[in-house]
């Protein structure tokens, strides 16, 4: 996936966002705000799908906005959509970013890999980088 122009991407807060520790509001799960901010650089439309409602939502919003995250929607899939009950509550969304996923939450590292994986050329430039900052005869070698 090259870019995220326009994909809707629905992330679950508790668990997901941070540390699961309902009603309060958990710990930030490593690199989450960071991963989620450069997907909305890159075009992606962010809902905020969550269990949580009323004053609890309110602070889980007012908490993504606080670290940089503002969302296109919050529990819907546009931020004009009433619900009704003719309508489902299912959210319209192309990728769905949740802990209660088969197998788990696989943390925002996977997640990143899993929408920009790397080709080949880049992942070769990365074990390079790598070994050659874990040689110990580049320590004596002039930079």
């Amino acid at each position: 996936m090259e870019g995220l122009r326009g994909i809707k991407i629905a992330v679950d807060f508790d668990g997901t966002i941070v540390e699961h520790r309902y009603p309060d509001i958990g710990k930030e799960n490593l690199f989450a705000f960071r991963t989620l901010k450069e997907m909305q650089k890159r075009g992606a439309l962010l809902i905020l799908w969550t269990f949580r409602s009323g004053k609890e939502l309110e602070e889980a919003v007012e908490y993504c906005r606080r670290n940089g995250v503002e969302f296109y929607a919050v529990n819907r899939s546009y931020p004009e959509e009433v619900f009704s009950d003719e309508i489902s509550r299912k959210i319209d969304a192309d990728i769905f970013i949740d802990d209660r996923n088969i197998g788990g939450f696989p943390g925002w590292s996977e997640v990143w890999q899993l929408l920009f994986p790397y080709d080949e050329h880049a992942r070769e430039a990365e074990r390079k980088i790598i070994s050659d900052r874990w040689n110990p005869l580049n320590i004596f070698r002039k930079r």
